[in-house]
């Protein structure tokens, strides 16, 4: 009987658990949903100031501008988007990973956007540039834009030469692929389709116009991009938690039966015994 008790009492501390991911899954599930629409209404926007952006530099070839210039021998900012929570499966370790691969011997500064990242390069004691976008899923379009001019005036001031976002670019509800991509400096071949334009505005000075809003933007569309990939990795998680429950009290329900089924047996051959006895 005591092992009966200690099967029903595990059924139900794990159909408790299921109860729980389930609504985990829903949730995630729901969020999912509005976070796809913001990634599909988001992507076009850095396109078209990138597009802006060459048509500037195919108007005036021989414009200089410290936007587009190399340098060396300074810090690289890593921006660092990740999650608010776990239970998303290998969501932020694989992004942790990839920014371990590419700070490898560099010297570094770092802007995490999400508790995760935060408290992963407190935890690595890495050098924090800002530490005032802990929760991803507070942040919005205007924090971005916030966020891009803050980018653009460290780097004008020199604080550092490079600046590289990585984040989980969201593929399907079942794939996410951890990018990277640097912002700056910038390169004429990843800000869109050649073209002219005629203006009467200094060139150089439209570009240090549009660059941060443009830097904004890529970072408030990589945000939705992790958003919508954190929730797809926590319904993916959480869904096959459900699977794994359900195979788990299948298999209770099982040793219980034959558990009870043992007990049964054992009542009758005592029951048949003590007749033969008489």
């Amino acid at each position: 009987m005591a092992g009966m008790k200690e099967i029903k009492a595990r059924i139900k501390s794990v159909e408790s658990t299921m109860q729980i991911t389930k609504a985990m899954e829903l949730v995630a599930t729901s969020k999912l949903r509005r976070a796809k629409e913001n990634v599909e209404r988001t992507r076009p926007f850095y396109h078209i100031l990138g597009e802006a952006i060459n048509e500037i530099l195919a108007a005036s070839s021989d414009i200089e501008s410290d936007w587009f210039l190399p340098r060396h021998g300074k810090k690289t900012l890593f921006i660092l988007f990740a999650g608010d929570r776990g239970l998303a499966g290998g969501y932020n370790s694989n992004v942790f990973k990839v920014a371990a691969e590419l700070s490898k011997d560099v010297q570094s500064v770092w802007l995490p956007i999400g508790k995760k990242a935060l408290e992963h390069v407190r935890h690595k004691k890495l050098e924090v540039y800002s530490d005032s976008f802990e929760y991803a899923a507070d942040q919005g379009v205007g924090c971005m834009l916030t966020l891009g001019s803050l980018v653009a005036d460290g780097y004008r001031k020199g604080e550092y030469d490079r600046v590289v976002m990585i984040f989980t670019e969201f593929v399907s509800m079942m794939t996410q692929k951890v990018v990277y991509e640097e912002l700056l400096p910038l390169t004429s071949e990843d800000t869109g389709a050649k073209g002219t334009m005629e203006t009467d505005c200094d060139p150089a000075e439209m570009l240090d116009r549009i660059v941060p809003e443009y830097i904004g933007g890529i970072l408030y569309s990589a945000l939705c991009e992790s958003l919508a990939s954190e929730s797809g990795a926590r319904r993916a998680a959480m869904n096959s938690a459900n699977k794994n429950a359900e195979e788990m009290i299948g298999t209770l329900m099982l040793k219980y039966n034959r558990a009870r089924q043992a007990v049964i047996t054992q009542e009758i051959t005592e029951i048949v015994s003590g007749a033969e006895a008489l």
